[in-house]
């Protein structure tokens, strides 16, 4: 409007920026720039320069805290103080405040470029509108500069004093500092406190009102507005008001004594398996991108209660944020079992013996194997799959390392609640067997049978047949390893049957020798009375001759095709397969 009809006269740009070109600064071009100076000033150096400062640190310092944030957070739900549905909406609230001192420090630099704007258009304004009237409307220079300047200045002082409040309300939000009530509860309360606040704003509006060139309307009834309020404000009783002060102490009061205390239903349980991620890897349990690990997870928890023949605990999911970004963590009854880091955003090739050639990518070892492998980019997977490696996904990763962990865990996961549930099946395929069982031993020799099974990796899918064993073999013994000796030469079939390749099965066997040295060393614990079975003490010398023997016995049965199998006596079989264990892993000690 200035350059384009400035040539008219002052009132061509408005009335309001006549008004301020003319009664505000009295029709002096110089009056006007100092006040418009003096505006910038507080404006840009003041308002808008600390608003910026206090931003940037504000952000900062967030951003800094929120991780000790979300571990105090972690520390009170694990004492107790609060559930999960608390904690999650304290993360949440912790998150918006991140989200929002990043957005108002953003925010802030709009408020500077508002103020810096203002003083470029102002610059633009007075030279373009000078040249326009001297060389396009023939104006003199004096005239020109006198019309355009007092046009210009009074624009500016328009623009300014709307930057001033905005960058002040920028200012009035990033400083805050308050209790848990919203900004909008705040200023309401503050605004509304006293009647002279009101009375002021009313007395402001009524003298804008009356400035020649303003919108007299608009004015007036803000004017009459905020005074009819500030009226009704003073009017208010002031018993009323102490009897709402003492309704709301006495409510908090009631609230805060109704607070749930603590008992047994605060305290956190134990779960059984649980899997924490890192914030990196929470996208593979999104819905939204088909859940993949949870899928995995489940598929592992079905067939590991398949081949066990017991029902596994659910295996829970959470994000954990004192782990890495791309970190991941099994717990076992509350217990780290295992950990480990994997990019989360990369593939895992894994070599085969058909493969040519390598890979770009990283290098790294399998979480759950420990063998070595290459991490690619998921653009790289055809290439990989065309060189014979073996192309496995993050989720599928994670859920292998925990079938592996979870597997050899499951005799400490085995319970009094899984005999239950385990004698219910028992009892509706064979009701008079369950009860002779029952009868037979209690359920804390069960347990200790049933663990020695799985143990040696049994699976109990075969109630009946081993219920049936018990029964007859708690008549002569009550030890828990004699009757998993039992058990397992009853399930020998069941047991080899893996092993089997072409009706033939290939097996390693103790010499008499050691056989007999084994014997008599469970003998005497037996006569001894005082050491179990599971923990006879094996000596030293015959230690090292299975250290020396069984890894080389292994790496020939493999060398052949053939499963590495250990083939005992009954009476050793359980000594025999620990050593095993221990010595040489991934053999199995089976008895035929």
């Amino acid at each position: 409007m200035v350059l384009l009809h400035g040539h008219l006269g002052a009132g061509a740009a408005g009335k309001v920026i006549e008004s301020f070109g003319q009664v505000v600064i009295g029709g002096n071009f110089v009056v006007g720039f100092v006040v418009f100076i003096i505006l910038m000033i507080i404006n840009f150096i003041v308002v808008t320069k600390g608003a910026e400062r206090i931003s940037e640190v504000s952000a900062r310092f967030t951003l800094d805290a929120m991780p000790g944030k979300q571990m105090a957070i972690d520390a009170d739900l694990n004492a107790g103080l609060i559930n999960q549905a608390q904690a999650q909406t304290r993360r949440k609230d912790v998150a918006s405040e991140a989200d929002f001192y990043g957005a108002m420090d953003g925010a802030s630099k709009f408020v500077r470029g508002d103020a810096i704007a203002g003083m470029m258009i102002l610059a633009i304004n007075l030279i373009g509108g000078v040249c326009i009237g001297i060389f396009k409307y023939n104006l003199s220079a004096d005239a020109a500069f006198q019309q355009y300047v007092l046009m210009t200045i009074g624009d500016g002082l328009v623009a300014q004093i709307p930057s001033l409040l905005l960058s002040t309300a920028a200012a009035i939000i990033v400083t805050r500092v308050s209790d848990n009530g919203d900004i909008a509860h705040d200023v309401r309360n503050q605004l509304l406190a006293s009647p002279s606040v009101l009375y002021t704003a009313t007395g402001i509006m009524f003298v804008l009102a009356v400035v020649p060139g303003m919108p007299h309307l608009p004015f007036l009834l803000f004017s009459a507005l905020l005074g009819f309020t500030g009226w009704r404000m003073s009017k208010r009783p002031q018993a009323a008001e102490a009897e709402e002060k003492s309704l709301e102490t006495l409510t908090r009061t009631i609230t805060e004594t109704s607070e749930q205390q603590v008992s047994w239903e605060t305290i956190p349980l134990i779960e059984p398996i649980s899997l924490s991620l890192g914030y990196k890897l929470v996208a593979l349990v999104d819905k939204a991108q088909g859940n993949p690990l949870t899928q995995r997870i489940r598929g592992v928890r079905q067939v590991i209660s398949d081949g066990n023949g017991v029902l596994l605990p659910e295996i829970r999911i959470r994000e954990n944020f004192r782990l890495k970004p791309s970190q991941y963590a099994i717990f076992i009854n509350g217990i780290k079992a295992d950990e480990a880091d994997i990019p989360a955003d990369k593939l895992m090739a894994l070599p085969s013996s058909e493969t040519y050639g390598e890979i770009d990518g990283v290098l790294g070892n399998d979480p759950a194997y420990g063998m070595p492998v290459t991490w690619i980019q998921p653009a790289q997977k055809a290439k990989a799959l065309n060189m014979g490696y073996q192309v496995i996904d993050s989720a599928s990763v994670i859920a292998t390392h925990v079938n592996k962990i979870v597997r050899s865990y499951i005799p400490d996961l085995f319970n009094y609640d899984d005999i239950t549930q385990l004698h219910n099946r028992l009892s509706s395929m064979a009701p008079r067997l369950a009860e002779d069982l029952s009868a037979a031993l209690n359920y804390s020799q069960l347990l200790k049978v049933y663990r020695a099974l799985l143990t040696e990796g049994v699976s109990l899918r075969d109630i009946v047949t081993i219920a049936t064993v018990l029964v007859a073999s708690s008549a002569v013994t009550k030890d828990h390893i004699l009757l998993a000796a039992d058990v397992r030469l009853a399930l020998r079939r069941s047991i080899t049957h893996p092993f089997v390749r072409r009706q033939e099965l290939t097996v390693y066997t103790l010499n008499n020798e050691l056989e007999n040295l084994l014997t008599n060393v469970v003998n005497q614990a037996q006569q001894a009375g005082k050491v179990m079975l599971d923990s006879v003490p094996v000596d030293p010398n015959m230690l090292n001759q299975f250290q020396s023997t069984m890894p080389q016995v292994k790496e020939q049965m493999k060398a052949a095709g053939k499963d590495p199998v250990a083939a005992g006596a009954a009476a050793t079989a359980s000594i025999a397969g620990a050593l095993c264990k221990v010595v040489c892993a991934g053999a199995a000690c089976a008895v035929v």
